[in-house]
């Protein structure tokens, strides 16, 4: 009598995603919820203390558990603002960001670094409006997204609410801000100051693009 194969159950890809704030976890949170049918664990972490350095820490330290992929969310504007307050004589925190990237390019395989410039609410932006313009802080992102979506607040009232939330209000326009996103072009360190949305690295990420391209 023949022995019955073992079958190895396959583990679903798990992501850990690091980001400095809860607009990113409201809104992974809420990608979670209206893609049932993605077979990925998507699991925001939000360091206790929000500086690059503080976000690298504890990137390097997920990337060493059981995470198919870390991926680092960083607005960029909370770089540029943390190196306008950094005392003269002391590193400037985008050029720790720059050496942070170099190592964990050659480090840490799974890490994928995504820069927003200058914040979230850019991304949200690119869902309607095909646009090169460098906003050089958030507020001016948000006082133009404040267009098209005219009630945003960065509230979780806002973000969560049942059946309208931030995810399903920008998803009939998601392709088009993904598109948006990768002709950018992506972070250059010669060029801080640019206008730029990786967010394009997460949906068209091997795990998922199968569900977004």
């Amino acid at each position: 009598m023949r022995r019955a194969k073992k079958v190895t159950p396959r583990s679903n890809p798990s992501f850990a995603i690091v980001v400095d704030g809860k607009t990113e976890e409201w809104y992974l949170q809420m990608l979670k919820r209206n893609e049932r049918n993605i077979r990925v664990s998507i699991k925001p972490e939000i360091p206790n203390k929000k500086s690059i350095k503080e976000q690298y820490h504890l990137v390097c330290e997920l990337s060493d558990k059981e995470f198919s992929k870390v991926f680092w969310i960083v607005d960029l504007d909370a770089v540029i603002k943390e190196a306008k307050e950094t005392p003269k004589g002391k590193q400037s925190p985008i050029k720790a960001f720059e050496d942070y990237r170099k190592v964990l390019r050659n480090k840490h395989p799974n890490v994928v670094v995504v820069v927003n410039n200058p914040c979230l609410e850019f991304w949200f932006l690119l869902h309607f409006e095909a646009t090169t313009k460098y906003y050089n802080t958030c507020y001016s992102a948000e006082s133009q997204l404040k267009k098209h979506l005219k009630n945003y607040e960065k509230s979780i009232k806002f973000f969560t609410k049942q059946n309208d939330d931030i995810y399903l209000k920008l998803k009939p326009h998601l392709r088009e801000a993904i598109q948006r996103s990768t002709a950018l072009g992506g972070f250059n360190n010669d060029h801080p100051e640019k206008a730029m949305c990786e967010m394009c690295l997460l949906f068209l990420s091997d795990e998922l693009k199968k569900h977004f391209s």
